[in-house]
């Protein structure tokens, strides 16, 4: 499991957060001031478990039926929003405002 503490140091951080395989929120650090809840964080995690199955299955089939390789395992996944993006690997993420955004930067600190 990641530091959450690490997480929250990433430039336009929001919100840090960890969640099990159902989606279900298991803990969380939310930056002063942000508009963000458990709650929202809750169903974001679910969100994420629901579109990482999806573009898995999506990689196998078309790993699959077009012979081509590199697409599986799906090692993350990212939601590009209006005003914040979710970037997640395993069981944690990082929510971040748009315009400080640094996708490689989350990435990362989320794979140490």
């Amino acid at each position: 499991m990641n530091d959450l503490s690490k997480l929250m140091q990433l430039d336009g951080a929001l919100a840090a957060f960890c969640f099990n395989d159902r989606g279900e929120l298991a803990e969380h650090n939310i930056a002063e001031g942000s508009n963000l809840d458990a709650e929202v964080l809750d169903l974001l995690a679910h969100v994420l478990v629901a579109n990482t199955a999806i573009a898995t299955m999506q990689a196998r089939g078309w790993e699959k039926m077009t012979g081509q390789s590199g697409f599986y395992p799906i090692e993350g996944f990212t939601m590009v929003g209006f005003d914040w993006s979710a970037v997640a690997r395993g069981n944690c993420g990082v929510v971040l405002k748009n315009e400080q955004a640094d996708y490689e930067a989350a990435f990362a600190a989320l794979s140490a």
